[in-house]
């Protein structure tokens, strides 16, 4: 059945800042086509951009599947991208007939291709991975908040036996070192004060001889660029080169996140991650001597097949002793196709929920500690948007940490405050002088 092409659309991420990357990219690549973006009630096409890490994430994107559909009975031309498009593919049709195009995440930059076939009447179906690169097909940078996402490293070849990654994402590629010095000039241009390197294994990154800290040292030249970060990664590809790079590159936060996911070197094995609890904790002590002052957070799994409650206990045990500032836990989903979703000795439901709710008790506990440790201090905080109140206004201090400042600056300013309060997910900030001010835009 042929339809209009549509004029407007509407794009809505789930999951990792790499998905949030990927839709703002959709959104460049619709705009260049010449539709207006706006909501999803009014929007023309409604691209779904989606994760596949959980499967509550699965079912979430098919009740928003359904939730499209208007009261007058008509819908949207809807496009499912992501990382559900990629694992699921022509079954998504199955599941869901509604969905019009469905696109992986390799091949988005072929959007406006499927589209035309969808209004046409024709399949719109495009998971391929190929071998040349999507980014070369895709708009320039034109618009850019004070903090911006830059992806430079997909895939991963680490294969940890509860992820998905590596069937939906590929194998670990690496953009060119030029085309993301271009990409991170253009974002500068377009208003961004901060940039985050994004990968699966961002640390993985590499060209030539390059490896991720010759990367931040070239961002670290760009006028106009005042804050570097990156993530996630992996600790197999922490180099000393990307260690020295947190005691001597400025623009470069101090905040790490390094998933760990168990505390528990059996759990670890039968992950098969390629750390043990003894050098991933060595390895946070070489951080730390390059960078004292750093904020570490992790990830973690609870209620992976086999988990003991010695297990778990090793699991609480290294939170505290890794000090973390803040961190993120889930109980294991098994994804199909995965090692671990065949694994005997499931942990049952209400054991994984009671661990994960103490896991969970524990984390926020080091996060209002570290929070707290912050009430005094000065530093500067990057202005990302306005608060819910007039006058108020939100942004990061250098350690990731939400400030609420009242009658701050506008988005884009990087001002030095005190911070005079904490609690676990924010911290209340006053602002100094105007002079203090260190620039607005």
């Amino acid at each position: 059945m042929t339809r209009p092409a549509p004029k407007s659309f509407h794009v809505k991420s789930f999951g990792c800042q790499m998905n949030v990357y990927d839709g703002e990219r959709m959104g460049e690549l619709l705009g260049a086509r010449g539709l207006s973006e706006t909501s999803a009630a009014d929007a023309d096409l409604v691209v779904l951009n989606t994760c596949h890490i959980r499967e509550r994430a699965v079912h979430r994107v098919y009740s928003e599947i359904g939730a499209l559909r208007r009261d007058d009975g008509t819908r949207p031309m809807i496009a499912l991208a992501g990382c559900v498009a990629q694992a699921q593919g022509d079954a998504v049709r199955t599941r869901a007939r509604d969905v019009d195009i469905v696109v992986g995440p390799q091949a988005y930059h072929r959007l406006p291709a499927l589209i035309d076939a969808a209004a046409g009447g024709r399949p719109a179906i495009d998971t391929d991975m190929p071998a040349a690169s999507k980014f070369g097909a895709l708009p320039a940078r034109r618009n850019a908040g004070p903090s911006a996402f830059l992806t430079v490293q997909e895939g991963c070849d680490k294969f940890c036996t509860y992820c998905v990654v590596p069937y939906t994402r590929g194998s670990e590629v690496s953009r060119p070192f030029a085309a993301i010095l271009d990409e991170a000039k253009a974002l500068i241009d377009a208003g961004a004060k901060e940039i985050t390197l994004l990968g699966q294994n961002v640390n993985a990154w590499a060209d030539g001889a390059r490896g991720l800290h010759d990367l931040i040292a070239a961002l670290d030249c760009l006028p106009g660029l005042y804050r570097i970060r990156y993530t996630t990664s992996h600790p197999a590809d922490m180099t000393q080169g990307l260690i020295d790079a947190h005691g001597h590159v400025e623009k470069l936060m101090p905040y790490l996140h390094l998933p760990v996911q168990s505390g528990s070197d059996r759990i670890l094995k039968a992950m098969n991650r390629s750390h043990d609890r003894a050098s991933y904790l060595r390895l946070i002590e070489r951080v730390r001597a390059a960078r004292p002052d750093i904020a570490l957070s992790g990830d973690f799994i609870v209620g992976f097949p086999g988990e003991t409650d010695g297990d778990f206990e090793a699991t609480l045990s290294i939170v505290a002793e890794a000090g973390y500032a803040a961190a993120f836990s889930f109980t294991y989903s098994p994804r199909p196709g995965t090692p671990a979703a065949t694994m005997d000795a499931k942990v049952p439901k209400a054991v994984g929920d009671e661990r994960l709710q103490r896991l969970q008790a524990a984390i926020v506990a080091r996060q209002l500690a570290f929070n707290r440790a912050s009430v005094g201090k000065r530093c500067e905080v990057l202005i990302e948007r306005k608060g819910k109140r007039p006058g108020q206004m939100l942004g990061k201090s250098p350690w990731l940490q939400s400030v609420v400042i009242e009658n701050g600056p506008p988005p884009g300013a990087l001002v030095e405050v005190e911070i005079v309060s904490a609690g676990p997910n924010s911290l209340g900030g006053a602002r100094f002088a105007p002079s203090a001010l260190v620039l607005v835009d």
